[in-house]
């Protein structure tokens, strides 16, 4: 089936297609130019809540984004000493760089004292970045970490009356549905990993308990996510992975508490830390009454397994959750030329009925930048994939601060070494990122011609993201099929869509080759029936991203020649009278 549903009828008001612009506070403020590999935060500094300026927001949104999602928020392990706040110090042995993964919780009720000017008002401080958020037309997503929390989680400002996680727990037991941990009993910590760190004395933990990537053992290695402890939501993964859901358990009420506590902070969305490894039952459960709780709030899941996808949407309740394994894995392999553009017509088929609920993307923190030397190389040529992944669906795109930049992610930056992603566990500045900033400036001076031009590219794409209903809410045609074996179409390394609104067709041609082509794009009757849009044998029409006029035929009866630049595409624009 060629033509893929809109997520809305052509009837009603206009939806936004939400562009999420995801930056670490940490890096975007940060302009120290000297940063050593491995560098305290005295060495390297450290960007603040504060750097996002209203000019900062301001020049976000003109980016094109309608969210920004800000990574590393929540309080998490670190190596900078803040015991004189009442924060208590982590051993370094379980504190991945010395900034610390924002991914192992210490308190889920305080937010990271790094961001703060002032340690003691940094609730306050970010109270106030929500607030400027809003005012520059933008919503907040915070990030969600429900699978695991770090191993030494201490929280200091826990509201009065609330229960720490684990303080009840019998620890003499390797399961029970009442403990908010699992253990390993009558066992000491003896982790394959260097748990001294510099210290005095080595870490210790009695009993063990069990680490946040499903490790039932005492024994985690430097690849595990040893820095964490699973949180038990009532599997008992050790006795044969029996659910104990009913009564409902401990843990359950503890992070239902924690959503509404952030939710009462007014983020708009959660972005939830590995989703799937949390029961579908207790996002049933907690979800809808999350959002009875503040109505419009958004949750987006990092679901990574095809198979439950439709469970997490449909059960869990979930608004979106990532196309990782689809439509990134494909784009990332056709970008490298391992994989022919045909492919990509599966990935819109393989979640055909809710793919407006998938975010689409082509960096994140996790992910290997597009410039790096382990992507493209060359940030210009995911340009294709960018306007596909970007243009194809009425879904959510997600930008990576820097992309738009063509940040290489190749620094050594301490705990994250030289593997073509951005640090998420060290201090440190981004290049690009700082340069496009120029001390809060935002004037482009400082970047390079290639970068100015690059950005300029993703501005128009991502402006596009809302400027058209085609785009927003209309629908879509795949022309692969009926291009196959053309004789001026490579279906290997082209590919070409209809997006259709009302009286706007928009017909998108890229090309992931480096040299430019006119190709010949068939359009069948199916298309025109399916559409309801008439033959036109010679019309006019707007190049949306180049802003050219050119003459267009549409017809089944012969291709519509388009011209492409290496690397580009075009978004062309006709409009019936």
């Amino acid at each position: 089936m060629e033509q893929m549903k809109a997520a809305s009828k052509e009837t009603g008001n206009a939806p936004v297609k939400p562009v999420i612009y995801q930056v670490f506070p940490r890096l975007f403020g940060n302009n120290h130019r000297a940063c050593k590999p491995g560098g305290t935060i005295e060495e390297n500094g450290c960007g603040k809540f504060a750097d996002f300026t209203m000019r900062a927001l301001e020049e976000i949104k003109a980016l094109g984004a309608t969210h920004v999602w800000y990574t590393g928020v929540l309080e998490h392990a670190t190596q900078t000493d803040y015991s004189r706040y009442g924060i208590p110090k982590d051993h370094p042995a379980v504190v991945k760089g010395k900034a610390g993964s924002p991914y192992a919780v210490k308190d889920y009720y305080d937010v990271d004292p790094d961001l703060a000017h002032n340690v003691d008002g940094r609730m306050e401080e970010f109270e106030h970045l929500v607030q400027r958020t809003h005012r520059a037309g933008l919503k907040v997503v915070i990030d969600f970490v429900p699978n695991h929390v770090s191993r030494q989680y201490a929280p200091d400002r826990q509201p009065a009356g609330v229960p720490a996680l684990g303080s009840g727990d019998d620890k003499g037991k390797a399961f029970s549905p009442d403990n908010n941990f699992y253990y390993i009993p009558g066992t000491a910590l003896h982790g394959q990993f260097d748990m001294k760190a510099g210290a005095r004395m080595p870490y210790s933990e009695f009993p063990a308990k069990a680490t946040g990537n499903d490790r039932f053992d005492a024994s985690p290695n430097r690849d595990d996510w040893y820095e964490t402890v699973k949180l038990n939501y009532g599997v008992d993964y050790v006795g044969g992975s029996a659910c104990h859901f009913n009564p409902i358990p401990d843990t359950w009420y503890k992070m239902l508490d924690i959503l509404k506590f952030w939710a009462d902070k007014e983020i708009d969305g959660f972005r939830c830390d590995m989703a799937e490894m949390v029961p579908v039952d207790f996002w049933e459960w907690a979800v809808p009454q999350v959002k009875r709780h503040k109505p419009g709030i958004v949750f987006i899941g990092e679901v990574y397994n095809p198979q439950l996808y439709r469970t997490y949407l449909e059960r869990g309740r979930f608004d979106y959750l990532y196309d990782k394994v689809g439509l990134y894995d494909t784009l990332r392999a056709v970008v490298a030329g391992d994989r022919s553009a045909i492919d990509l017509s599966r990935c819109w088929q393989s979640v055909e009925g809710i793919g407006p609920h998938m975010v689409n993307f082509l960096e994140n923190h996790d992910e290997q930048r597009v410039a790096s030397s382990f992507f493209a190389g060359n940030a210009r040529k995911a340009v294709p994939a960018l306007i596909v992944s970007a243009l194809m669906g009425t879904n959510p795109f997600l930008l990576y601060s820097g992309q738009e930049l063509g940040e290489r992610g190749m620094d050594s930056e301490g705990f994250s070494g030289r593997d073509g992603r951005t640090t998420i566990f060290d201090y440190w500045r981004v290049d690009s990122v700082s340069r496009w900033r120029n001390g809060g400036k935002f004037d482009g001076k400082l970047l390079t011609d290639a970068e100015r031009s690059l950005r300029g590219i993703y501005q128009k794409v991502l402006l596009l993201c809302n400027a058209e209903p085609a785009i927003t809410q209309g629908s879509f045609f795949d022309l692969t099929y009926a291009n196959r074996g053309g004789w001026r179409f490579d279906e290997h390394r082209q590919f070409a869509f209809l997006r259709k609104f009302e009286k706007t067709l928009l017909l998108t041609v890229v090309n992931f080759n480096a040299t430019g082509v006119e190709v010949g794009v068939n359009i069948p009757q199916h298309a025109f029936d399916c559409l309801g849009w008439p033959r036109m044998d010679r019309c006019k029409a707007t190049d949306l991203l180049g802003g050219q006029e050119v003459e267009l035929s549409l017809t089944p009866d012969r291709p519509a020649t388009v011209s492409i630049e290496g690397y580009m595409g075009r978004v062309l624009k006709v409009t019936l009278p």
